[in-house]
């Protein structure tokens, strides 16, 4: 029960991160703003990696041990392609991450991660939080800031729309909880995955999108 109080003490006191299945990919989404409780450490923080082509992750708690967690699950993803001849599976990436979150639960790794990519069966989003639970979602927001978004995307948010669909809602979602969640801000990144490959929206797109 420490332990417990611990990671809700230590990793849910800032950003906003949103992960969204649509029917011809996934889109992932996070403010920039780094805290160090009421310190803004650092306004361009980068929350959501690059896996491989074909998978994204998003980030909040403790920036290291994200960090650490994006390094492990990138490593095994370029290995996997290199062992076995083809990418690694999304369930896959998510369940090593809740092993490797699982294993380090009595020293926890303070961070809540989101998993998304797309793969032979299709695309896919996962959560994972401290412990290595693992839970598949179809629209699913973390941090601070995630009740905000999370009133924007349950009211917005339909299965089997195209990512272009969908892409205002969650740009208005992660923008809201930008507006009333003091530890998320000054800017917001996007990631697009689809049989395309992994693709973040420029600058450009961004402000066409607000527009």
């Amino acid at each position: 029960m420490a332990n417990k109080d611990l990671v809700n003490r230590l990793t849910f006191k800032g950003t906003t991160t949103i992960g969204v299945v649509c029917k011809d990919g996934v889109i992932l989404a996070s403010d920039t703003r780094v805290t160090m409780g009421f310190y803004v450490a650092h306004k361009h923080g980068k929350k959501i990696y690059k896996i491989d082509d074909h998978l994204g992750m998003t980030i909040a708690g403790s920036v290291a041990d994200a960090q650490r967690t994006v390094d492990i699950l990138t490593a095994n993803a370029q290995l996997y392609k290199i062992n076995i001849g083809r990418p690694l599976p999304v369930n896959s990436a998510a369940r090593l991450v809740a092993n490797l979150l699982f294993s380090s639960r009595y020293v926890p790794l303070l961070t809540q991660v989101l998993i998304g990519g797309v793969d032979d069966t299709g695309p896919h989003v996962f959560a994972l939080d401290p412990f290595g639970s693992l839970t598949e979602e179809k629209c699913v927001a973390t941090g601070s800031g995630s009740p905000i978004a999370y009133g924007v995307l349950e009211d917005k948010y339909k299965e089997n729309i195209s990512v272009n669909e969908l892409l205002p809602t969650i740009v208005k979602a992660i923008t809201s909880a930008m507006k009333r969640d003091a530890a998320s801000g000054d800017s917001f990144n996007v990631a697009i995955i689809d049989g395309k490959g992994y693709r973040e929206l420029s600058e450009e797109e961004k402000k066409q999108v607000l527009a």
